[in-house]
């Protein structure tokens, strides 16, 4: 094993820091590899066959250029689920999680349930599982992203109704949700120049960005039309970008929500945003 740890640092040192390199190193062991926990950690004796050093070999070419880890193995773990991700759909942040967790704890009495702009589903199918008596719909723009979340539903054993809806030209129809929720797209177009290769090369732009002017352009969209698709004293909910959380109230109270609370995540981020219909 300590041959391969060392083969691991060597190969990506020149592209990520050592602390980056520690997480990739057990994630390909264990995952990728799969090395036991105590096999690694106790650095035993390993012998990779030829199946599976060109596993690793093609993961470390992959890495090299910025792909992530999750695309190469195909997946990642959120709300103790596994979802299949690829460059349809954004990966699921640890972030997201606190999220799902605040929805659940208040969603007592809840029986319908809408995720606007799904993505790989991780919202909707958490909440499916966490919430077996509430009906869960998700929409997203996309039919590769929803052909994601079909998968992901089906693999985790949730019954969630996808719907191909682009919210932005939508016009609401007298709906009764209880809860909608939403991590819409809220990076501006000029943070590209800062962001990391690893999501600026691999992830769907169409769910990652707003245009420089209109930062909030997603929250007002659902906000306005959740007016019409909420039943009464229905909860709006939102992952936000961490620069615009007192935006973001503003704009809420301006449309007549009341009782609104802003989160911060694990990072001491602003980072979600909960209303109640006025």
């Amino acid at each position: 094993m300590r041959r391969i740890i060392e083969h691991i640092r060597e190969e990506l040192s020149a592209d990520y820091s050592a602390g980056e390199i520690s997480a990739l190193t057990r994630i390909l062991a264990t995952e990728l590899l799969g090395v036991k926990e105590s096999t690694f950690f106790l650095k035993d004796a390993v012998e990779l066959d030829n199946e599976k050093q060109l596993l690793l070999d093609n993961a470390l070419a992959d890495l090299k250029v910025h792909r992530p880890i999750q695309h190469i193995l195909g997946y990642e773990n959120f709300c103790g689920l596994q979802f299949e991700v690829n460059g349809s759909v954004l990966i699921p942040r640890p972030e997201t999680q606190e999220l799902v967790a605040w929805i659940a704890d208040d969603a007592q009495g809840c029986k319908n349930i809408l995720d606007i702009g799904t993505g790989s589903g991780c919202i909707a199918i958490s909440l499916a599982q966490k919430l077996k008596g509430c009906r869960v719909t998700a929409w997203d723009i996309s039919t590769e992203a929803l052909a994601v979340a079909r998968k992901n539903s089906a693999n985790n054993g949730c019954n969630v109704t996808f719907e191909q809806r682009d919210i932005l030209s939508y016009t609401p129809k007298k709906e009764c949700f209880d809860i909608i929720v939403s991590n819409p797209p809220y990076i501006k177009e000029e943070e590209k120049a800062i962001m990391e290769a690893n999501v600026l090369d691999w992830e769907p732009q169409l769910a990652l960005f707003v245009p420089n002017e209109t930062p909030l352009l997603f929250y007002r969209a659902i906000a306005e039309k959740a007016l019409t698709m909420l039943c009464s004293s229905g909860k709006l909910y939102f992952e936000i970008n961490r620069a615009y959380g007192k935006e973001i109230c503003a704009m809420l109270q301006s449309l007549g929500y009341r009782d609104i609370e802003l989160r911060k995540d694990f990072a001491d981020n602003d980072r979600m945003i909960k209303a109640i219909k006025g």
